[in-house]
């Protein structure tokens, strides 16, 4: 009878919070001079105070870590493999939008950015549902803070067609 999960279970958990925070740290580079940059946009009302992305983005990466240890653990399950292949693909898409936003200031490429990472997540959280119903409930948060930051680029464009045109 084959295995049905990985001999090694906390070393695949390291390894996938290393991958999500790596594309953490990706955009990260892209973002050292942020908080100059986005003090300095027109922001709607609603829009938070810069300090307030860090700590919901490094629980959200922690979250998309275990999300994918869940399913990367449930070897054999019908559909593993597209989900895991949905969810590095999101993750490129999540570490290109801080360069296309804050490192190259290209507010509708960053909007185009978000729109596909919206939509490559839902993907991602409907295919991990599948495979394991709680890994898909952790992705949750996720899509909801994907959700306001989509409609909050799109605002902080509108309302800076100069610095992010």
């Amino acid at each position: 009878m084959p295995s049905t999960r990985p001999s090694h279970p906390w070393l695949g958990l390291a390894g996938w919070w290393l991958l999500s925070f790596a594309a953490a740290a990706i955009g990260a580079l892209a973002s050292i001079q942020a908080a100059a940059f986005y003090g300095q946009l027109v922001q709607p009302s609603w829009a938070p105070p810069s300090s307030v992305f860090g700590p919901v983005w490094t629980v959200l990466y922690a979250l998309m870590g275990i999300a994918a240890w869940c399913v990367w653990r449930r070897v054999g399950r019908p559909g593993r493999q597209r989900a895991l292949v949905l969810f590095l693909v999101q993750l490129v898409l999540n570490a290109a939008w801080s360069w296309l936003f804050f490192g190259w200031h290209l507010g509708g490429w960053a909007f185009a950015d978000i729109v596909a990472l919206w939509l490559w997540l839902a993907a991602t959280v409907v295919a991990f549902w599948r495979v394991h119903a709680i890994a898909g409930a952790l992705l949750l948060p996720y899509l909801a803070w994907v959700s306001f930051a989509a409609a909050l680029n799109w605002a902080v464009w509108q309302l800076n067609p100069v610095a992010l045109g």
